[in-house]
């Protein structure tokens, strides 16, 4: 019988977090790819484009016109996925398979920049100060409506991601309920906290930091980091070193460290395969429920799909579906390729 070696071996890993399991599989990446390759879209934008509806001084779908903004915009969601309106409803508690619930919400869509071709790692650190404080605001806006108990800020970038639009924007759903995968995270969050009077993710980060094999990049307030437990290719979090719960306990410095680490991560991405890197990313902290979450540690999450190259995605089908989540490339392998990456971005080289 074979010694376990992590590096070669299919394996699972936990995920603490939500208490779900991956399956690493680091062979099956030496398989030749056969299969479907994306397209990848290297025109250069326009720094103006009159057909967006997210450019400055533009009219948006619903006959709205946009101010000509400098900084970051933000505005009602013209096709919003939550509806603020309050609805009467009489729950069925004898109700088995038929369950539903009305769910009240806003919806909002936050331009990062008016210039239609820029994204955070082609931004000055100071323009994505002014988005972090952007969040910050509407955090605490949204966060303060009687009904809403949760504030999630996110971005999909790139098509492959179904973003429909390339000007630089993220979009912030603000809800009554807390979404499925943070009440998991919340779950896990609490009996940790329950059981050990510690919070999960500041203990995890110094054992990560002790071990420095998943790290991407840090300074003196954040680390990046790619999980132990990663489902996607090169996923990463980005883990604040202070503990705090939410966007809004920044400290001053904190914010143009959370930047930096933005744009630096961002700009690691990109090098990868010289594109314009797509992911889904999103921030998780506390709810706004008005209650006190010491168990809470503020984090963001970035999903990228590319595997091989620039054309090559991971698809989440059949085992994935029927199984459990799986990777085909080791957390530690990941990291080690993103951390190698420059942080000066590959258009900007000589």
């Amino acid at each position: 019988m074979k010694n376990f070696d992590i590096n070669e071996d299919p394996h699972r890993r936990y995920n603490p977090l939500i208490n779900e399991w991956v399956l690493v599989s680091p062979h099956r990446s030496k398989r030749p790819w056969q299969g479907q390759n994306e397209t990848v879209t290297s025109d250069a934008l326009p720094e103006y484009d009159p057909t967006c509806y997210l450019c400055p001084g533009n009219v948006r779908a619903n006959g709205e016109v946009n101010p000509t903004y400098e900084n970051a915009f933000v505005f009602e969601n013209d096709f919003a996925a939550l509806k603020q309106e309050e609805i009467a409803f009489e729950e069925n508690k004898n109700e088995t398979f038929f369950k539903a619930q009305p769910e009240r919400g806003i919806s909002r869509v936050v331009c990062f920049s008016p210039k239609h071709n820029l994204t955070l790692p082609e931004m000055p650190v100071v323009a994505i100060e002014d988005i972090i404080r952007t969040w910050q605001k509407e955090y605490t806006d949204l966060g303060n409506v009687d009904y809403i108990n949760h504030v999630q800020i996110f971005e999909n970038k790139g098509s492959v991601m179904g973003c429909s639009n390339p000007h630089p924007h993220g979009q912030i759903w603000a809800q009554s309920s807390l979404p499925t995968e943070v009440e998991k995270t919340q779950n896990n969050l609490k009996a940790y906290y329950d059981k050990h009077q510690s919070n999960l993710l500041q203990d995890y980060l110094k054992e990560e930091l002790k071990l420095n094999e998943r790290i991407v990049s840090e300074n003196d307030y954040f680390v990046a980091l790619v999980p132990f437990w990663a489902i996607w290719p090169y996923e990463t979090m980005v883990i604040s070193k202070r503990h705090f719960g939410k966007i809004t306990d920044f400290t001053e410095a904190e914010t143009t460290a959370f930047a930096t680490i933005l744009k630096q991560l961002t700009t690691k991405y990109d090098n990868l395969f010289e594109t314009s890197f797509p992911y889904s990313s999103g921030i998780h902290q506390s709810p706004t429920d008005g209650e006190s979450h010491p168990e809470w540690q503020f984090h963001m999450h970035f999903y990228p799909p590319l595997l091989r190259s620039a054309t090559v995605k991971k698809f989440m089908v059949g085992y994935e579906m029927m199984g459990e989540s799986q990777r085909d490339i080791t957390p530690e392998k990941s990291a080690s390729i993103l951390k190698e990456q420059s942080e000066v971005h590959y258009k900007n080289k000589s």
